[in-house]
């Protein structure tokens, strides 16, 4: 069964929607790359995908394991772009945790949960990945 639907609007610019919940994205060339830069490149949705997986997964273990709760969780996503052959050589994500009692089982739980989670094991190994836990 097919995950979603992407339609070139024109302009560099795509529509994808999700075929289940009918959510849609739209991305943009971006500036360097032909572009307007008015949305979400593909690579910048790359990048952005491994932070949502590492923080659903850390969300998933909090729930069935009943660690403290990882709301309010945020990450900033740095992407780095290499030349011949275009590509993303490096994504640097930087996950700041809410103010909380976590335990240092807790974290070393959710740092292993993040480094695991399935988008950052279907990437390439020769992309690098800096992830840094500010607690």
């Amino acid at each position: 069964m097919a995950t979603s639907i992407v339609k070139y609007l024109g302009n560099l610019r795509t529509e994808a929607t999700h075929l289940q919940s009918k959510s849609s994205i739209i991305t943009d060339a971006p500036v360097d790359n032909h572009g307007k830069g008015e949305a979400f490149s593909p690579t910048d949705t790359l990048a952005t995908s491994l932070a949502t997986c590492m923080i659903t997964v850390m969300g998933i273990k909090a729930q069935s394991e009943g660690m403290t709760s990882i709301d309010g969780t945020t990450a900033e996503v740095t992407k780095v772009m290499a030349t011949e052959p275009r590509r993303v050589s490096e994504i640097h994500v930087n996950l700041t945790f809410p103010k909380s009692n976590f335990t240092d089982k807790e974290k070393i739980i959710y740092e292993n949960t993040a480094r695991t989670c399935p988008v950052g094991k279907s990437l390439h190994p020769d992309l690098k990945q800096v992830i840094t836990f500010i607690w």
